[in-house]
């Protein structure tokens, strides 16, 4: 685990600084108004910054609609302090709209047997956070556990398990996205099941590659998410989705706003065209997908001498 983040420009740190702040002062409240002692007395253990700010290769091209995110670990004291929409939703939507932070902010939250069982079993998603994350915050006693190899051979058992299960399902949800489509043209119903449709073969593919690369996929249906941790760990993935104009960027919105919205929103609306286009991103996702995790487990293959 490395300390300071002198390697970044005066405006992230001062960013980093701000997103803390907030994450800890609403957590703070949150555990302020409980009644029962342990969620009174819950803990912030640990604030961890991980990804390409932390490694130092982040991308800051707005203008090109491409800003790598800011990626946070929060390691709490009790596993229902993990609750997003408990005790982090408020915290989330402060730095959304806070004008001083120009960056997009991804957090996950675990406990720290979590992160440690994890560890121990040398889960490459964890390896990586423990060898190059940045501590922003941190509590003393909450030492992170070391990390132990994980065999050749399990690896490859479990990714190979992972791809066989992810992708196939990937193409179920594709198939009734295709069956939703064609109907929306005279239902507007149809079109929303469509929308949902997509956003979960998205969903699926991001927790295919994830899982394939990492052997962790996190609790979240945030396709933005998703797609930073994908494309943060495996680049040629960028090239999935179009984000150079407007209406590239809105069509991925409408499709990341679609897991709630398009079940539950009555003023959900999505056309034709974009649920094309839409379609036909998702697809090459999941082709780019399916090639790179194929390269994967024949690498995890010949490690294994199998």
């Amino acid at each position: 685990m490395k300390s300071g983040i002198d390697h970044l420009p005066s405006v992230q740190q001062s960013e980093l600084g701000r997103v803390t702040q907030l994450l800890m002062g609403e957590f703070a409240e949150a555990t302020a108004r409980a009644n029962q002692p342990w969620k009174k007395n819950g803990r912030i253990l640990k604030v961890i910054l991980f990804g390409s700010y932390a490694r130092d290769d982040w991308v800051d091209e707005p203008e090109n609609g491409y800003q790598s995110d800011y990626d946070l670990l929060i390691i709490v004291s009790h596993p229902d302090l993990t609750d997003i929409a408990d005790y982090w939703y408020v915290a989330e939507d402060k730095i959304l709209r806070d004008t001083a932070i120009a960056r997009p902010v991804n957090i996950i939250v675990h406990t720290l047997q979590e992160v440690n069982q994890a560890l121990s079993r040398g889960e490459y998603f964890w390896v990586d956070i423990a060898r190059d994350g940045i501590e922003l915050y941190e509590l003393p006693g909450g030492a992170l556990a070391t990390p132990q190899p994980l065999t050749p051979a399990d690896a490859f058992e479990m990714a190979s398990a992972y791809f066989s299960k992810q992708l196939p399902a990937v193409d179920r949800w594709l198939k009734l996205a295709d069956v939703s489509i064609a109907e929306g043209a005279a239902d507007a119903e149809w079109a929303r099941n469509a929308a949902f449709n997509l956003h979960q073969a998205t969903e699926t593919a991001y927790a295919c590659f994830l899982l394939v690369r990492t052997l962790y996929f996190p609790r979240s249906h945030n396709i933005k998410f998703l797609r930073s941790l994908a494309e943060d760990s495996e680049p040629r993935l960028i090239e999935a989705w179009p984000r150079a104009t407007r209406i590239d960027r809105r069509r991925f919105e409408l499709l990341k706003r679609a897991y709630v919205e398009a079940r539950y929103s009555a003023s959900y609306e999505i056309g034709n065209d974009d649920l094309d286009a839409l379609a036909q991103s998702i697809r090459t996702l999941r082709d780019m997908i399916e090639a790179v995790s194929l390269e994967r487990i024949e690498t995890l293959r010949t490690d294994a001498g199998l």
